[in-house]
């Protein structure tokens, strides 16, 4: 290398300096112009191999090429990304993604053809760690300057490493620059291009933001990559002949969950098992199942999950090191910034820096939402092993001990604002909303601290935790952590003899078990929970859990029962002044009066409800009361005054912000619309009540509002809407395990297919709606599917099978002592009978379901089975007999205001009156029905009644 002017020895091409000043080896200058020797050969093939096992990355590599690609436009035309930095937990496969990215890069023609430039700066090894002066050597050795050339400073070096790069782009010769493994920006940051043309590539534990570069993120593997990695792994070493991992599935899961996703300790496992050919993939999953063994069972000789996550630690500040020690004492799965500062005991603005630099080495994780944070479950062994190595120093009970009773009294705070009667409510949290937003954010952490707090010493956290939790957990119908934490909470209970708090927790846990249809220990969990509060002399005790039991007693159909438990703790909480628990006690007795059908004394027990609540100021359960007494109203068949009900519980649970209980409301004002065919006005009013579900996250909610609104859909003849909406209901229920609902929503749809001639579906569709009731133990709702199932096999014209699946819902509905539902499923069998020209069984059978209607007080039904005993008497030619039963069904249709069923009564009255040659009557009778389909939509009445 000359100055300027001077002539080179020999042949080859000037490298020149302008401005530039020789001291020795070190070259200063301010503009470098470098002439590449041809005799010279750089060492541009430095890049590792990759590995063959590779699976996961395919969005990432993609993304990285197209950041490598040479520009497009005109040769003198810059590229807007230069370099990309790739950053991630220790072992997370940043340097594997870097190699398989560069090697792919440089196989594609023209982008890459002066090669690669590959360094490893151990950043984060402090006995192998490159400082950016020797990585210069080293690359620019690589790169053909002969060592004699290379300056002493790192600027120098610097300046000329980036002038030799520019110049094999000038040339056409454009080189990529991977550095691997950089801990800081210092350390990267001379060693990347800057002539606009030459790409890098640059990976890192840490976020390099200091580089302006693009920066990507790497997580862990998923479960189907992760599984293909040990698969590919196993047989790259063993063969393809060894397919451990294939044989025994369930193996391979479990491993690549204790893995946690991270390709070190994957690659490891499989390593693990290579080394041992006899080893079977079972035993080294329940090898890796011991917590405190695993970081110990995932190392081989050259290397080690424990050892990689060691070079990231030592890296850490004390106080870094500290909060990372004491992360892992939060029992859920993530952590909220505050409450990582209750944890180590300092303000919230000093726990966010710490924890946004934890997560910048990426130690930790941001979580689901901005100020929450998540550990690898491997990471978190790993602190946690720092963690008891140094409990004293760290104060780990102490810490502990803050962080739950941050727990304890911030849900304690925000379950004030969810009670519904009137009354103070804690400082924290501005109002309901706010506190269900922390509580729906928390509620794993608090239900895992509710479970784990006996065995850390905090047995009264869980006790606590327990009661406070109820109203959340039964709100949003987490019904299976209600049932763990009540467990729990009664288990510390009896070890400390707190009777009181084992009838508490005996009565929540009911709660939760009757929510999820295990009746049986539902009744049993409140009769103990009864025994407890009565020889305690509690009487206001005794009253909610009796009752909580009515309620239980109900849904198995004990009803005399249930109305007797409830009538009790009606007059227990009157004799005690409890007007709250009074008018609960009412609300529910009016519930179980309802299904005995004495609706007047469940429309009196639902007003002096309401009238309670209205006094108490509590206009929540004042809506709830209205909703239920619009309930009994519709029953009765009073529909207006029903709506109006229904009206008012809406407008009160919208006054009061309550958008659950006005999603409840107008769920029932649209079954009340439905009732009085206002079928458009019940469409949109479950519209909006399966909206503001789907807004509050309530998907119960939105699935009881889906079915209503299918059921309202298919009776307008949008069929297809229908269908679609009731399977989307069917879909919510099965995913949030509410097998329950999803039967009834199946039993919706099936009607739904048959009204469009699916008829093999619908059958298939009640078959399963039956066999859920029947797997739940739910005798009625299993009989109203099989009769459900009788009325789509009778369209499908296999009337033989009809009339068995009908005869199986009648005698389910006479056990279960329900004469409407009897009434009902005698009604469709006699249809069946008839279908089957099995005339006088037919008539016999539809007198019997007349008969059953009248007790009930349903005149809807009585006209049903009158219409279809019509149709029957007229077959065996008894003909004055059927006009009389026609008139008197289209009567009791016409009273209860169903001009649908009206019509059809008329048509078959005019059929009647024609066979008896009363001309003029039977037009007469043709003309009403024409008339009424008309007015109703119904096309295909109308041609019938046209026809006759």
């Amino acid at each position: 290398m000359t100055g300027e002017g001077a002539a080179p020895e020999g042949g080859a091409p000037p490298k020149s300096i302008t401005g530039g000043i020789f001291f020795h080896a070190v070259i200063q200058g301010r503009d470098i112009t470098v002439q590449l020797p041809p005799a010279i050969k750089p060492a541009l093939s430095g890049l590792p191999k990759p590995a063959s096992a590779f699976t996961g990355r395919d969005q990432h590599v993609e993304r990285l090429l197209t950041d490598l690609a040479p520009a497009t436009g005109d040769a003198g035309e810059q590229r807007t990304v230069l370099v990309s930095a790739v950053s991630g937990l220790a072992g997370i496969g940043k340097t594997e993604l870097a190699v398989q990215t560069a090697a792919q890069a440089l196989r594609q023609p023209g982008w890459f053809p002066g090669g690669v430039l590959f360094v490893d700066l151990f950043g984060y090894d402090p006995e192998r760690s490159l400082s950016p002066e020797r990585a210069l050597e080293g690359l620019l050795h690589a790169l053909g300057v002969p060592g004699e050339h290379i300056p002493g400073g790192l600027e120098d070096r610097q300046r000329l490493y980036r002038s030799v790069l520019a110049a094999y782009a000038r040339e056409g010769r454009r080189i990529l620059v991977v550095v691997d493994n950089a801990s800081t920006t210092g350390q990267a940051g001379p060693l990347l291009p800057t002539d606009g043309i030459t790409a890098a590539l640059v990976t890192s534990r840490h976020t390099l933001d200091g580089l302006d570069a693009r920066l990507h993120d790497l997580d862990t593997l998923d479960t189907d990559a992760s599984l293909a990695v040990l698969d590919q792994a196993l047989r790259h070493a063993r063969g393809d002949g060894d397919t451990r991992f294939t044989d025994d599935a369930e193996a391979a899961a479990v491993i690549a969950r204790l893995c946690a996703g991270l390709p070190l300790a994957l690659r490891i496992a499989a390593a693990v098992l290579a080394a041992s050919p006899g080893r079977p993939a079972s035993h080294l999953a329940a090898a890796l199942r011991a917590e405190h063994t695993r970081l110990d069972k995932l190392a081989r000789p050259d290397r080690a999950v424990r050892a990689a996550f060691d070079l990231s630690y030592q890296h850490l500040t004390p106080d870094q090191a500290r909060i990372f020690r004491l992360l892992p004492l939060n029992p859920g799965p993530d952590l909220a910034t505050e409450s990582a500062a209750h944890l180590a005991d300092t303000g919230s603005d000093r726990a966010e820096e710490l924890l946004q630099q934890l997560s910048e080495a990426h130690l930790i994780e941001p979580g689901s939402s901005w100020g929450r944070w998540r550990m690898h479950d491997l990471v978190r062994l790993y602190a946690d092993e720092h963690g008891r190595a140094r409990s004293t120093p760290d104060q780990r009970d102490t810490a502990r001990t803050r962080l739950f009773t941050h727990y304890q009294d911030t849900t304690e705070a925000a379950g004030t604002h969810l009670e519904t009667v009137p009354g103070p409510r804690a400082p924290g949290f501005p109002d309901r909303v706010a506190a269900l937003r922390w509580l729906d954010a928390e509620h794993t952490n608090l239900t895992a601290t509710g479970s784990a707090a006996p065995a850390l010493g905090h047995p009264t956290i869980t006790t606590s935790l327990a009661s406070t939790l109820f109203h959340y957990l039964e709100y949003r119908r987490y019904f299976d952590d209600l049932i763990a934490l009540s467990t729990t909470a009664l288990a510390v209970c009896r070890e400390a003899g707190n009777r009181h708090g084992e009838g508490g927790a005996l009565n929540n846990l009911g709660n939760a078990l009757r929510e999820v249809r295990r009746f049986e220990e539902a009744i049993d969990a409140h009769t103990r929970a009864t025994a407890i509060s009565r020889e305690a002399g509690d009487r206001h005790g005794e009253a909610v859990v009796l009752n909580n039991l009515g309620i239980a007693l109900r849904e198995v159909r004990r009803f005399e029962e249930a109305i007797d438990t409830l009538t009790r703790a009606t007059t227990i909480c009157r004799e005690t002044g409890d007007r709250h628990g009074e008018g609960q006690a009412l609300n529910n007795l009016g519930g179980a009066l309802q299904e005995t059908r004495r609706f007047e004394e469940a429309i009196d027990a639902h007003t002096q409800a309401a009238t309670i609540f209205r006094e108490l100021g509590d206009r929540h359960g004042e809506a709830k009361a209205l909703y239920n007494r619009g309930g009994a109203l519709q029953q009765t068949r009073r529909f207006e005054e029903a709506i109006n009900a229904h009206t008012r519980a809406t407008a009160l649970s919208r006054e009061i912000n309550d958008h659950h209980g006005e999603a409840q409301a107008l769920n029932n004002l649209g079954l009340a619309l439905h009732e009085v065919r206002r079928f458009e006005e019940a469409i949109n009013t479950l519209t909006r009540a399966a909206t503001i579900c789907r807004e509050l996250n309530d998907r119960h909610g939105e699935g009881q509002a889906l079915n209503n609104l299918g059921i309202a859909l298919r009776d307008v003849r949008r069929f297809e809407e229908a269908i679609d909406t009731l399977t989307r209901a069917t879909t919510i229920f099965h995913e949030t395990g509410d097998r329950h609902g999803e039967g009834q929503a199946l039993d919706n749809l099936g009607t739904a297919l048959r009204e469009v001639r699916r008829f093999e579906e619908a059958i298939d569709t009640h078959t399963q709606a039956t066999a859920i009731f029947r797997a739940a133990g739910d005798l009625h709702r299993q009989g109203i599917a099989l009769n459900n199932l009788g009325g789509v096999l009778q369209r499908a014209r296999r009337f033989e099978e009809a009339i068995d699946t009908h005869t199986q819902a009648t005698t389910i509905f006479h056990e279960t002592g329900d004469r409407h539902g009897e009434g009902a499923s005698m009604s469709n069998l006699g249809g069946a009978l008839l279908q089957t020209r099995r005339f006088e069984e037919a008539i016999d059978t539809l007198t019997q379901a007349t008969t059953l209607y009248r007790d009930a007080g349903d005149h809807h039904g009585t006209g049903g089975a009158l219409n279809n005993l019509g149709l029957a008497l007229r077959q065996v030619r008894r003909f004055e007999e059927a006009i009389n039963t026609l008139t008197q069904a289209t009567t009791l249709y016409r009273d209860a205001g169903d001009h649908h069923n009206e019509g059809q009564a008329l048509d078959n009255l005019g059929l009647a009156l024609q066979e008896v040659r009363r001309f003029e009557e039977a037009v007469n009778a043709f003309a009403q029905a024409t008339t009424i389909f008309r007015e109703t939509g119904d096309r295909h009445g109308n041609s019938q009644a046209r026809m006759a």
